[in-house]
């Protein structure tokens, strides 16, 4: 019975539904049980979608938290779902009051910022990927790489390194996706850059004995990223710069990613990676509104469970022989995410120095800022010598 709560447990602070959970439960775990008793669970387990509201001054300091951080774009129901999935009981409309309440003009950007809905239909899951590169904190030696599945929305990959032009790098995202569901997408849609070259030829390769009109074909999410996350941090790097912490030279944008690496002691820090990760799981997990002819739900749930949405899997089937031989193709990311001279040189300053790995962004910048001063001044001590 122990199993069967932690998995209850699990979705219902994904805010899935009650239908959504029986769904998972019985396609996923082969567990079918009634509405009446999944709502005994949730009782027994202290699981309230409205009753037992938790503490208001704590809603508003995990608000507020998150509005001083990577959380200054979100609308009312991101939050709201960041919120429940942090394991408070909490309405949208007390999120929304609070967030008009402590930032009433980013209420107001928003507002001015809203576009007109593009009508968008898919046949199902994994008939057409979307993948392309996100540029805007590359200045800072983040370059991010993504691809989303069309008709669920569901965000396949999201990766972060000091590239995302290398086209063999690229290719090692595609196929650990391809390797992980053991199967390659119907269609792949990406702009004709060279960083996707490999991509192409391997989607062609894979999809070279399959029978369909698509076979052997030649082949918005940014905005959401930049809301929930990177902003955030390309306001972050840009103080660095306008206060000259940076410089351009080896240390100032090699060690900006020193940021968003693991600590000497192998914690990970709050950083940009993790946010990625965040931002990911908590749009798989949100609930997607109609618009037109596409679909609507939950990502994760449109994407695991299309005949619940009266489509059917476009997934098609490769061997693992030829993944094999794709794989041999591809260059992994490194283990350090900037120089490692530069990393090497940060984590002896922090064991030195008795210095913590941070616990949040800003922690993270401080710490940034630390050594590169420490930094700074051994080099000037030298060079006066």
């Amino acid at each position: 019975m122990s199993d069967l709560d932690d998995l209850i447990r699990l979705y219902f602070r994904l805010s899935f539904s009650n239908k959504e959970i029986l769904s998972i439960l019985a396609h996923s775990h082969q567990t079918i049980i009634s509405v009446r008793t999944l709502k005994r669970i949730c009782k027994r387990l202290g699981l309230f979608r409205r009753k037992n509201q938790s503490n208001l001054e704590e809603v508003l300091a995990f608000v507020q938290q998150e509005i001083m951080t990577n959380g200054e774009m979100q609308g009312y129901r991101w939050l709201h779902l960041h919120a429940i999935q942090h394991g408070f009981v909490v309405s949208q409309d007390t999120v929304r009051c609070i967030i008009k309440l402590v930032d009433p003009q980013v209420v107001e950007l928003r507002r001015a910022r809203r576009l007109r809905r593009h009508q968008y239909s898919c046949r199902g899951p994994n008939a057409l990927w979307h993948m392309d590169g996100y540029d805007k904190l590359k200045a800072y030696g983040i370059a991010i790489s993504g691809c989303k599945d069309g008709f669920s929305r569901y965000v396949l990959w999201m990766e972060a390194y000091t590239t995302n032009n290398d086209p063999k790098l690229i290719a090692s995202y595609f196929l650990k996706t391809v390797s992980c569901i053991n199967g390659c997408p119907e269609r792949l849609r990406a702009d004709r850059g060279t960083e996707n070259g490999c991509v192409e030829q391997m989607q062609i390769f894979l999809r070279r004995n399959h029978t369909d009109s698509f076979a052997g074909e030649k082949k918005g999410w940014w905005a959401t990223l930049r809301k929930q996350s990177a902003q955030f941090w390309m306001n972050l790097f840009q103080t660095f710069q306008d206060d000259g912490h940076f410089t351009g030279n080896f240390f100032g944008q090699k060690s900006y990613p020193i940021l968003l690496s693991q600590s000497y002691s192998g914690k990970r820090m709050c950083s940009c990676y993790d946010e990625l990760d965040e931002v990911v799981n908590t749009w798989n997990s949100h609930k997607i509104r109609p618009s037109g002819s596409a679909a609507s739900g939950r990502p994760v749930i449109m994407y695991s469970f299309p005949e619940l949405h009266s489509a059917e899997d476009r997934l098609k089937p490769i061997s693992m022989e030829d993944i094999t031989l794709c794989i041999e193709e591809c260059s992994p990311k490194g283990q350090y995410p900037c120089e490692e001279t530069v990393f090497e040189l940060c984590c002896l300053l922090m064991v030195k120095n008795e210095w913590d790995a941070p616990g949040d962004p800003l922690g993270a910048a401080d710490l940034y800022i630390r050594v590169k001063r420490r930094n700074t001044a051994k080099y000037l001590r030298n060079f006066s010598l």
